[in-house]
């Protein structure tokens, strides 16, 4: 059974205020006594209740954590940064698994976050209507997000348009011109949504090559099955597949660099993949990528939001999120032999 708060301060030789004091964080207490009292509260198994703390402080010290996957690996990577730096400050984590299309997400949006005493919510690749976006706000808690912008919340975000122009670039300049995008689902939402902004990045990239004529698109889930059944569609017929594939996603750039070995292709001998993310895998994989650091973004996140929470000023509208070409050996110059074995003329 836990002690009291009065059986660490006797034990420890302080006040129960400075134990309290020295176990929740809150005022000053010399280092040598809060160490002292820490100690204490050790030895004798003392557990401070969060709902009494809440009771006196009026904080729960619980963060609500809204995301649509947690089986992929971006997401995975955020919140493994997001709990990091909240354990670090002392905080708990409510999740909200929101599949998309789905019941769960209005009660979500309607009933548990409303019910919840959280003190601020961060938002995972939501993207809220217009309404759920005015129920957060209506909640009266910081809120951030990371992924696509939202109106009236600050967002960690990544220039996913400028990123997938960059990929489709690396391509050209290394002198492909048929250059397939394997696109997430929702693509076709030009400028709404992670996905459309990266197939807006490809169009672009291409109409300023002068290859507008030779865009071609195939739409997948964004995961690693994806990819691979999207790129065996596209690269079975050896008279039309292309000698460049830009991917939405890592985990879509991989599944197809597995489906083109098993079609017997060469990469980046027949076909050069590039994605976007930076996943743990693409190393080994060699592929080439816009790398974009997931977890680091979970933890400045929480930064930002506890910096609301202890009365900072707002951030920007948009938190630019910094993202890098790293090129490996999945990616290579074109040469006429190569298109010449694929039946696509390098001209």
């Amino acid at each position: 059974m836990s002690s009291a708060i009065a059986d660490v301060a006797l034990r420890a030789g302080v006040s129960k205020a400075t134990a309290s004091r020295a176990l929740s964080g809150k005022g000053y207490v010399a280092e040598a006594t809060r160490l002292r009292v820490i100690e204490a509260a050790q030895e004798i198994g003392y557990v401070a209740s969060p709902n009494a703390a809440s009771l006196v402080t009026g904080q729960t010290k619980n963060i609500g954590v809204v995301m649509p996957f947690i089986n992929r690996w971006f997401f995975g990577e955020v919140l493994e940064g997001i709990e990091s730096a909240l354990l670090d400050r002392g905080y708990d984590m409510t999740l909200y698994n929101l599949h998309p299309g789905t019941a769960d997400r209005q009660r979500v949006f309607e009933f548990f976050l409303a019910r919840k005493r959280f003190e601020g919510i961060v938002l995972i690749g939501v993207e809220p209507s217009e309404s759920e976006a005015d129920q957060l706000v209506r909640l009266g808690v910081p809120l951030v997000g990371i992924g696509e912008p939202v109106t009236g919340i600050p967002f960690l975000s990544m220039d996913d348009r400028g990123a997938a122009r960059r990929a489709t670039e690396q391509l050209i300049a290394l002198g492909h011109r048929h250059i397939w995008h394997i696109a997430g689902e929702g693509a076709e939402a030009l400028d709404v949504s992670v996905p459309g902004k990266r197939y807006a990045g490809y169009l672009e990239a291409m109409a300023a090559g002068g290859l507008g004529d030779l865009c071609r698109v195939e739409v997948t889930e964004m995961s690693l099955p994806g990819g691979y059944d999207a790129a065996a569609h596209i690269l079975s017929d050896a008279t039309s597949r292309p000698t460049a594939v830009f991917a939405a996603c890592d985990e879509i750039a991989i599944g197809t660099m597995i489906a083109a070995r098993r079609l017997g292709l060469r990469v980046p001998g027949d076909l050069s993949i590039i994605g976007i993310d930076g996943h743990e895998y693409a190393e080994m994989f060699s592929l080439t990528t816009i790398e974009q650091r997931p977890r680091q973004q979970g933890h400045d996140a929480v930064t930002s939001l506890l910096d609301r929470i202890a009365g900072e000023p707002p951030p920007p509208a948009v938190i630019d999120v910094p993202a890098r070409l790293v090129v490996r050996a999945s990616t290579a110059a074109l040469t006429t032999a190569a298109g010449a074995h694929l039946g696509v003329a390098t001209a």
